[in-house]
């Protein structure tokens, strides 16, 4: 199959959270299977020289933006398998930030949007399939069926959108994104792009998409309630039979301690000495008491609500009141800041925290830490847990997401279980899990061991995930087969400007 994935950032070109992971992981693995897989995504300043100075020019033309026409480049890249595209445009993406600033991110992804079906002929590349991600090319099904369907290269062209975080949706004001789009009054109703006042990217693709993805089966039937659905809830339970909840995997060979470079020593679930030395490696890298005997716990993450952190902030003093070391990597709200900040202060050799996006000192927190916490609100799917896992440092999760698709509590009468989970969003819950997991750690080394043992020989790699995505594709072409088809042709190369 010929598939374009469609996103706002990839790893390792430019990241700012899990979405990066995803869209740099999965093409490379279909591709693998035989399948000619592209990816576009903006050329944010951002993205390191060592990859700029790889890229050979495509193409370039020009965007028409309601009154504005906006020069597009298209700069290529071949690597593991798969072309990768950059929309250059330098008014848009040469800005010091990727996104979340400035005002005009309407006009800045809805130019994106637009570059990338209007790149198509251009390129020689006819897509069986365009794979959106998240609301920043959430508006490349819309604008695909409203207003290019009807152009000859564009008719057969099937759409599948993922979700990613629901929570974040491309909300501006209709006036703004009609004159940018061109889109005419009668689409802004209840049924079609307005939301609740508002332009929204997140419910434009969810409205005009063929299928939807969610990237956990938990999620996808968490965001059908109120609590989870973000206000859309009502429209993903009416487009339920096309949701599809497919769990993410990690970068196997990425996060491999066996042979990453990041960690001061090499491991495995058979051998798992060098664990030892990581940790003792990280603690005096962050300047913690070297304490063999001591569980650190980590976390690596965005700090927000989003991830419990308030509930870390109502029990932190009854958390450091056990015999644990805590380490905290990640950027966010100022309220975390300030309370990791007091803590390093306050339990000093005890509590180390970094406030930067930092690769490889998260590789060393995963092989150096005994236990990982993710208490998230919500999680749509997770990564960290998974790449704890594999790095033998036992999760404690919140039962929600992905974080209850992959870690199984421990239960003491099956012997079930490679992790530690809570149930309810609830600080004393998380600090009793806490604490009994901690108890394990001093009490039962031998039920310990075990659930190092199950965390790193699981199976986390993408190749069943895409497995299940190959399936959705064809799942596009099954559904609706044309009564009469036409002979094969060469693609119309028409040139777009609406």
């Amino acid at each position: 199959m010929k598939i374009l994935f469609a996103a706002s950032e990839a790893f390792p070109f430019v990241k700012t959270g899990g979405l990066a992971d995803v869209v740099g992981a999965l093409p490379p693995v279909l591709a693998r299977e035989g399948h000619d897989v592209r990816v576009v995504i903006p050329l944010f300043s951002a993205i390191p020289k060592e990859w700029t100075e790889q890229m050979s020019h495509e193409t370039d033309f020009e965007v028409q933006l309601g009154w504005r026409r906006q020069y597009c480049g298209v700069e290529r890249l071949n690597k593991d398998g798969v072309t990768w595209y950059f929309i250059d445009n330098k008014y848009y993406f040469g800005r010091p930030y990727i996104y979340g600033m400035g005002g005009d991110e309407y006009e800045r992804l809805g130019f994106f949007c637009r570059s990338v079906l209007n790149m198509l002929p251009l390129i020689g590349f006819q897509p069986d399939v365009i794979h959106a991600h998240d609301w920043q090319s959430g508006m490349i099904p819309a604008l695909l069926k409203i207003q290019y369907r009807h152009l000859p290269f564009y008719e057969k062209i099937k759409t599948i959108f993922t979700i990613h975080n629901l929570q974040y949706q491309g909300i501006f004001g209709i006036r703004e994104v009609q004159d940018v789009l061109g889109l005419g009054d009668s689409l802004w109703t209840e049924d079609k792009l307005e939301c609740y006042g508002c332009a929204n990217f997140m419910k434009a693709a969810l409205v005009y998409s063929d299928l939807i993805t969610t990237v956990s089966p938990s999620y996808s039937e968490e965001i059908q309630t109120a609590y989870y659905g973000e206000r859309l809830d009502g429209l993903l339970r009416a487009r339920k039979a096309d949701l599809f909840g497919v769990l993410n995997g990690i970068d196997m060979e990425d996060y491999n301690p066996r042979t990453d470079p990041y960690i001061a020593a090499d491991y495995g679930p058979d051998d798992v000495g060098g664990k030892a030395l990581c940790k003792q490696a990280l603690q005096e890298e962050l300047g913690l008491e070297i304490r063999p005997d001591v569980p650190i716990i980590g976390m690596v993450g965005r700090l927000s609500n989003q991830k419990g952190l308030d509930l870390v902030d109502y029990v932190i003093a009854d958390i450091m009141r056990q015999d644990i070391q805590l380490v905290v990597l990640g950027m966010g709200e100022g309220r975390y800041f300030n309370l990791f900040s007091w803590a390093e202060g306050e339990y000093k050799g005890r509590v180390a925290a970094r406030f930067t996006m930092d690769h490889a000192l998260a590789h060393r927190i995963y092989a150096g830490c005994d236990l990982f916490l993710m208490p998230s609100q919500f999680e749509p799917c997770g990564l960290s847990q998974m790449i704890a896992m594999r790095y033998g440092t036992i999760p404690i999760v919140r039962e929600t997401g992905g974080l209850r698709d992959t870690v199984l509590s421990y239960n003491e009468e099956t012997g079930e279980g490679n992790g530690f989970s809570f149930f309810n969003y609830n600080a004393h819950d998380m600090l009793h899990t806490i604490e009994r997991a901690v108890s394990y750690y001093h009490g039962q080394r031998d039920v310990w061991k075990k659930l190092q043992h199950r965390g790193m020989t699981g199976d986390y790699s993408w190749k069943h995930s895409a497995g299940e995505y190959l399936r959705l594709y064809e799942k596009l072409f099954e559904e609706k087969k044309p009564v009469e088809e036409k002979a094969d042709e060469e693609p119309n190369p028409v040139v777009v400007d609406i």
